[in-house]
């Protein structure tokens, strides 16, 4: 394998860096607005020729046993855990102003995917049901699709494209992976880690919306998997039920937090913080409506103010944990839909500005809004910024109504002492996970997804495995006899109505 290079307009595939004669654009630094390296969009004729050597590389692929699957599977975990993984987490934090910390956390975390579907993989490959008919074998079993196709975000460009190819590989596919282009370098710097791989059988083609589109409509790749906002992920759902194609959609969410009046208030501030803040909010758990009772409003919002000001703001390759938002039209969202929170009667508890400190570069405060109310855009759409907007409840009831008052269902936490509580959340959240007293945590072994338009399908997991394989019944009849049912029926099945015979 060559090595990258940053300042070339580069692919992934066959195995190796190729130069590409699509169109090429500068990657600019979020922070310093400088420029970082060179990215392109490789050609359509790139393109087929790529997904030509991937599908020759998965026919031979599929027909490994699932033993010989894990076992470089598991190579790849141990080259992820080997590897200085400091060059790709620094180019992540310079092209999309990620912190140095939550860059090298993201990249150094992957391996356990690979290692949880590679024996997954070996483990569950199908069922034998109980037999319809005596001498007969009937089973289920699982097959790979083919190619799959990975739509990546901009956010955990290496964690969620891991989570969704590690179990592609395992189920036997190919996969092509289209990197968000905000993170498109620090991708391509990652592929080296599938060196054991057949070669061709894995690659990484930057592009925009037109190379998504051609990907999914392409007749040689069988399956999607996406993670991006609500209207992308509506057009690639869209796109590839008119294929005929599975597709797992993860298109983020407005989760809401709710305070109880059971809550530890100085553990949920701290979890506050974290869960609004976590890189600069642009997660997709990231919480964003908060929901406290009451009782426990105002001492809530003292600490949570009081524990946001500890952050620091600054370049992700300094020890701040506030970066800068991905681009400027990220944070004119950000801004328009503070003003319009503010201009509703909202209150900036703190932040609500561009950090003085910080004029260069798509920075923002974390904010504090209280005396929200559902009339705001905050409160309906997702803000994917540092912002925390707060609406005083009545009670504990009250704060699950307005959680649930949303067309986003993804997660949702809460924070409380009460074991009462606690399962009555569980219960009655609409959301695909639920998180109390320890927000935005996940398991290799539990599914990861949303309801309503947070999404369509689960990443992780059986339910992950289970995204690209399908499944084929076979039965068996090991002692071959003429069964009674077959043709021709005997006379006595027949009845007879008015001189004529009715089977």
């Amino acid at each position: 394998m060559n090595s990258y290079d940053i300042s070339a307009p580069t692919y992934f595939a066959g195995g190796t860096y190729q130069s590409s004669l699509g169109r090429t654009s500068d990657v600019i630094d979020p922070a310093r607005l400088e420029k970082v390296g060179v990215i392109c969009d490789v050609t359509p004729a790139e393109m087929e020729a790529v997904l030509d050597v991937a599908t020759a590389a998965q026919r031979k692929w599929k027909v490994l046993d699932a033993k010989t699957r894990a076992t470089i599977l598991h190579r790849i975990a141990s080259r992820i855990e080997a590897t200085d993984m400091r060059a790709c987490a620094e180019i992540m934090s310079r092209e999309m102003g990620k912190p140095y910390p939550e860059a090298i956390g993201e990249v150094a975390n992957c391996a356990g995917a690979f290692r949880y579907f590679a024996e997954m993989a070996r483990d569950e490959a199908g069922k034998v049901a109980g037999t319809t008919q005596t001498g007969s074998f009937q089973f289920s079993r699982y097959e790979p699709l083919g190619l799959s196709v990975h739509i990546m975000p901009f956010n955990f460009p290496i964690l969620l494209m891991c989570w969704t190819v590690a179990a592609s590989l395992a189920s036997g596919n190919g996969c092509i992976i289209k990197p968000a282009p905000a993170t498109t370098l620090s991708t391509l710097e990652f592929m080296q880690i599938f060196a054991d791989l057949p070669e061709g059988l894995i690659a990484c083609l930057p592009g925009g919306v037109a190379l998504a589109e051609a990907l999914i409509a392409s007749p040689k790749t069988h399956a999607v998997a996406f993670t991006g906002s609500v209207a992308a992920g509506r057009a690639v759902a869209i796109a590839a039920a008119g294929q005929m194609k599975p597709a797992v959609i993860e298109a983020g969410g407005s989760d809401p937090m709710i305070i109880t009046a059971h809550a530890p208030l100085d553990v949920a501030a701290a979890g506050a913080v974290t869960a609004a803040f976590h890189m600069s909010g642009q997660v997709c758990t990231s919480a964003e409506r908060f929901f406290v009772v009451d009782a426990v409003h105002d001492d809530f919002i003292k600490k949570f103010v009081a524990e946001t000001k500890r952050l620091r703001i600054g370049n992700g390759l300094t020890k701040a944990e506030i970066g800068p938002l991905v681009s400027e039209a990220a944070r004119a969202k950000v801004i328009r839909l503070v003003d319009d929170a503010v201009a509703k009667g909202a209150k900036v508890e703190i932040g609500g500005r561009i950090p003085p400190s910080e004029p260069v570069g798509w920075f923002y405060e974390p904010t504090i809004l209280t005396g929200c109310t559902p009339d705001m855009a905050i409160m309906r759409e997702e803000c994917f910024g540092p912002v925390a907007a707060v609406m005083r409840v009545a009670d504990f009831d009250q704060a699950l109504e307005k959680a649930n008052d949303s067309e986003f269902g993804l997660g949702a936490s809460v924070f409380t002492t009460s074991l009462e509580e606690a399962m009555d959340a569980a219960d009655r959240l609409e959301a695909g996970m639920v998180w109390v007293n320890n927000p935005l945590i996940d398991n290799d072994a539990l599914p990861f997804g949303g309801w309503k338009k947070s999404g369509i399908g689960r990443e992780l997991s059986r339910l992950g495995l289970d995204a690209f394989r399908r499944s084929k019944m076979v039965i068996i009849d090991h002692k071959p006899v003429r069964q009674e049912w077959w043709y021709p029926y005997p006379d006595d099945w027949f009845y007879e109505t008015g001189g004529r015979k009715h089977a």
